[in-house]
């Protein structure tokens, strides 16, 4: 046996070379090879769940697959048990909620994030592993690709269009789908990751957490197709495409406080020289302020645009303490695709 250096890279394709029946027998197998494992939130899946890890389990054979139950009413953990998936559960309701507890619970090099609906194709999460561990990435999301019109409502897709242009914009980064629930992680993302989001507004939490903190990030276009007969979505256009909103709004004061605040001064600002000036050009030209009630709150509104920004340059520093130290967190974790030192023959 000589000891010889062998980069993630090698190891990754050694890895997906070895025969079915070797299995990692902790987060890094013998080989130096990153350990993968599939995360699979689900919620009355039994129509799609079998092969769902099924499917998995060809694609990533040697990956451990983590079924999460939260609150099924159907047969959705007999059948992920017999498909040969690891179940738990989690009882607090909301997607959000079972990808805390999955991140938490689940020691792993690399993770893949899938949804048990079978829309998804399995055969596509190699090519995210590969990606994340090759590039050296923290996230890599699987872009969706409808083949055909019926697999995406088209209230979705406006929403999400929508949604997602609103934080391109936001934070300046050609994102192309933020609400995929495929996507593929480092370690360092998913302990570092707050999860602080009870529903689906969750895929929005990873877009951004990512952004803020400047990760390294990729995407890969992956088929996506509509659900088999039997199961049902669980996401409401309405309901739920208004949480997301509030979500990035709530995410966008807390990561940008300094353009969220200092876009409301300007507003108030506005407003309040919209209703000053007539009382001032009126005074100038007579000496009176007969319209005493418009210049009070003329100016009430000058003062809560100073104080408005005011509020957004302390909220700025506090950020920045905030960024710098989950930064730190972040820097703490070994990187993806790391080289490691390993003895092969």
């Amino acid at each position: 046996m000589s000891a010889h250096r062998l980069t993630s890279a090698d190891a990754w394709r050694h890895w997906r070379a070895m025969p079915d029946h070797v299995a990692p027998l902790s987060p890094r197998n013998d080989v130096g090879a990153p350990a993968v494992a599939v995360l699979i939130p689900c919620h009355d899946e039994a129509a799609t769940i079998g092969k769902v890890v099924a499917d998995m389990r060809a694609a990533l054979p040697h990956a451990t697959i983590y079924v999460y139950d939260n609150n099924s009413r159907d047969d959705t953990v007999a059948v992920a048990r017999a498909a040969g998936a690891c179940v738990r559960h989690e009882p607090a309701q909301g997607k959000g909620h079972v990808v805390r507890r999955m991140f938490g619970d689940v020691q792993a090099d690399s993770y893949v994030l899938v949804d048990g609906d079978d829309t998804y194709d399995a055969a596509a999460a190699p090519r995210l592993v590969e990606m994340l561990v090759e590039r050296q990435l923290d996230m890599v999301t699987g872009v969706r690709r409808m083949q055909n019109a019926a697999a995406y409502r088209r209230g979705h897709r406006f929403g999400n269009r929508v949604l997602t242009g609103l934080v391109r914009r936001l934070f300046t980064s050609p994102v192309a789908d933020m609400l995929s629930g495929y996507r593929a992680f480092s370690r360092r993302f998913v302990k570092t990751f707050p999860a602080l989001a009870t529903g689906f507004e969750t895929e929005t939490e990873f877009t951004v957490h990512a952004l803020a903190l400047d990760m390294p990030v990729g995407e890969v276009a992956v088929d996506y197709r509509e659900r088999p007969e039997g199961s049902a979505s669980k996401l409401r256009t309405v309901r739920d495409g208004l949480r997301i909103l509030r979500t990035i709004v709530v995410l966008v004061k807390e990561e940008r406080p300094l353009p969220f605040f200092g876009t409301a001064a300007l507003g108030l600002f506005v407003i309040g020289l919209a209703l000053g000036l007539p009382v001032v050009a009126e005074f100038m030209r007579t000496g009176l302020v007969p319209r005493l009630p418009t210049a009070v709150l003329a100016v009430r509104f000058v003062l809560l645009s100073f104080l408005s920004l005011a509020c957004g340059l302390i909220l700025d520093s506090v950020a920045r303490g905030r960024k710098e130290a989950k930064r730190i967190a972040y820097l703490a974790m070994r990187a993806p695709g790391f080289d490691a030192d390993v003895r092969a023959p």
